[in-house]
């Protein structure tokens, strides 16, 4: 189920969960972010653009993989931040995934199910961890 705003607000950041070949990328922001060094690409939504949109740009923009946005995931406030979160599966178009921005990011991995453990220090997102149990089944 998706966590609604009543007010039904655009969400601040979107969140990027890109799948290939059984792995999820995943990013190493430069600063950590409270907990928070490792993350899915992720960015804040520009006016007038989709929580879809943003997801895309962002990936390109931090790792230069071109990604295509499937469906919205869920959306919430971030129990960490409290910033309104949208995610969004994204499926690979092309190029590959290194680090692009290097202000804000120093690495770039693709993560099987077994390892996210090690980047995540908390419990994903319900629907993003119902997501990634199904597309990266072992």
């Amino acid at each position: 189920m998706t966590e609604q705003n009543p007010e039904h607000a655009p969400p601040d950041v979107a969140v990027a969960i890109v799948v290939e070949d059984g792995r999820v990328l995943m990013v190493r922001r430069r600063v950590a972010e409270g907990e928070l060094s490792w993350q899915f690409p992720a960015g804040e939504v520009e006016p007038g653009e989709s929580a879809g949109a943003a997801a895309v740009r962002e990936t390109a923009e931090e790792t230069g993989l071109r990604v295509a946005a499937a469906r919205l995931l869920g959306e919430r406030e971030h129990p960490q931040n409290g910033r309104r979160m949208a995610y969004t599966a994204c499926e690979v178009v092309g190029g590959t995934a290194t680090v692009v921005d290097s202000d804000e990011l120093d690495r770039v991995v693709w993560a099987t199910r077994a390892e996210l453990a090690e980047y995540v220090p908390f419990p994903l997102f319900p629907p993003v961890r119902e997501y990634l149990d199904g597309a990266l089944a072992e």
